[in-house]
């Protein structure tokens, strides 16, 4: 197999809204745009949102999906709080902390029922360290 392409595609009931946010705060640009069904891209980087109620999806199937978790890895997760929570007014679900499995990181709710986990890799404790493979644990370890 060859993969050309892997993105996720979320279901919200207001595609429009959904478009509007991930534009407005993460910076992506439309690259087809529908009533149902919107494709966003940023930097390489791919996202769809469609409709859950469109006939292309399957029956029993239509339920948007709530409590999918969207990771935005960053290269200064301080930097972006400030500017999406402190400056931009969003309220967030989770506040910006670090955790001991290597994550600076808050979580944001975006419509539809999805969470933004805006992230910057951290150092893991000693106790996780070793959860990772080694070439990833000298990556994170060297930081």
């Amino acid at each position: 197999m060859t993969l050309t392409s892997f993105y996720p595609v979320l279901g919200t009931h207001d595609v429009a809204e959904a478009a509007t946010y991930y534009e407005q705060w993460f910076g992506f640009r439309r690259t087809f745009t529908s009533d149902w069904y919107v494709s966003l891209e940023r930097d390489g980087y791919e996202l769809a949102l469609l409709d859950p109620d469109h006939p292309t999806v399957p029956g029993g199937y239509g339920v948007p999906a709530r409590g999918t978790i969207l990771n935005v890895e960053v290269d200064d997760v301080d930097t972006e709080y400030a500017r999406l929570v402190t400056d931009g007014g969003l309220t967030p679900v989770l506040e910006l902390r670090s955790e001991p499995f290597g994550q600076r990181h808050f979580i944001l709710d975006a419509p539809g029922g999805i969470l933004v986990d805006v992230i910057t890799p951290i150092p893991p404790s000693s106790a996780y360290a070793e959860a990772f493979d080694s070439e990833q644990r000298a990556e994170l370890t060297s930081s």
